[in-house]
């Protein structure tokens, strides 16, 4: 089963690779000038991309804590924290791609507008995951605590994506909608290829984040083995 893993492992890293190569091309050569905004809305598949991809991530957190308060599975909870550190890297830089794009479009780094709000909130949720993962040093409760507060955070996701609906204050352009999305046909491609990409990077990085949390137990057990022997 390592191996197996190990090699989709390989294949997902080098696709993640090339597709990432060519979302560079598909962004600045082959995706038209946005007439309004300039060059500068290239950011926005990027942008798009990792936050679909960070909605992702703290899902497969939130079933994978269901998954461990059900099984009791060290597992589980490997995968939880894992996807939870790569989804809150990815949520870094939307709140670091969005002020970028949006200082030269609407003349403010930052505005509380109820997205950018409601994202922030979801940083918060899941660094205070990290920190009282890293505040608890039994094993059990640790997991424990982990999977509700990431059944619990995963609720926020669902608002913001929804904040745009909800809340008229905004500087969002709702263009990406279940209905339509109000984009030519070249951008369209650019950007669902684009979230591709990133998604193939992300399920490459979480492999290599169990596994390495893997080795990190099987240390610990041979190091118990050889204490217990001495």
């Amino acid at each position: 089963m390592e191996k197996l893993r190990e090699k989709i492992a390989k294949i997902i890293g080098v696709m993640a690779l090339i597709m990432v190569i060519v979302s560079l091309y598909l962004v600045f050569i082959y995706a038209p000038t946005e007439k309004y905004m300039g060059h500068v809305q290239r950011i926005f598949y990027f942008h798009v991309a990792f936050a679909w991809t960070s909605f992702f991530a703290f899902f497969v957190t939130f079933a994978a804590s269901v998954m461990y308060l059900i099984r009791k599975n060290r597992f589980w909870d490997i995968v939880a924290s894992s996807s939870v550190e790569l989804g809150l890297a990815f949520c870094c830089i939307i709140l670091t791609t969005g002020p970028i794009w949006a200082r030269p479009v609407w003349g403010a780094y930052w505005t509380w507008d109820p997205r950018l709000v409601t994202t922030l909130i979801l940083l918060f949720i899941y660094a205070a995951y990290l920190i009282m993962r890293n505040a608890i040093d039994e094993e059990t409760k640790r997991a424990r605590y982990s999977a509700v507060i990431g059944i619990i955070g995963f609720f926020d996701i669902p608002i913001v994506y929804m904040s745009i609906q909800w809340w008229s204050r905004t500087i969002h352009p709702d263009v990406v909608r279940p209905e339509k999305i109000d984009l030519p046909p070249e951008m369209i491609r650019t950007l669902f290829f684009s979230f591709y990409s990133i998604m193939a990077f992300y399920l490459f990085m979480l492999l290599r984040r169990i596994r390495f949390e893997e080795l990190k137990d099987e240390v610990k057990e041979l190091r118990k083995k050889i204490l217990k022997e001495y």
